[in-house]
């Protein structure tokens, strides 16, 4: 696989950023709001994500107006051409989530 690719994929499919895609996919969504919804991320692996994400194009920031300044993301029009292979990347993990976790189960047990 060429290197480009490879170093794209690595960057849009990390743990954080498939979760962070979905959330963007049903509307922009300011950063706490992400925050609240991925439990267990820490900020600087959410705005590390982020950054990543608008770096590559997919993600746009937005800087509100109030007070105290808030942030706001949403997909970019390359960001919408992807989102629906990333609801069916997390829609396939929902759907198939019992029979990973029975699997990981029988291959601990033959492992032990």
């Amino acid at each position: 696989m060429d290197c480009i690719n490879r170093k794209i994929l690595d960057q849009i499919s990390g743990k954080w950023s498939i979760m962070v895609l979905t959330m963007l996919g049903y509307g922009p969504h300011r950063f706490n709001a992400i925050k609240k919804q991925l439990e267990g991320v820490s900020q600087k692996a959410l705005t590390d994500t982020l950054r990543k994400l608008e770096r590559n194009g997919v993600v746009d920031r937005k800087v509100l107006p109030t007070s105290p300044v808030g942030v706001e993301y949403e997909l970019t029009a390359l960001g919408q051409s992807l989102r629906a292979h990333v609801i069916a990347l997390y829609t396939w993990t929902e759907e198939n989530g019992d029979e990973i976790t029975r699997a990981q189960a029988a291959f601990d047990e033959r492992a032990a």
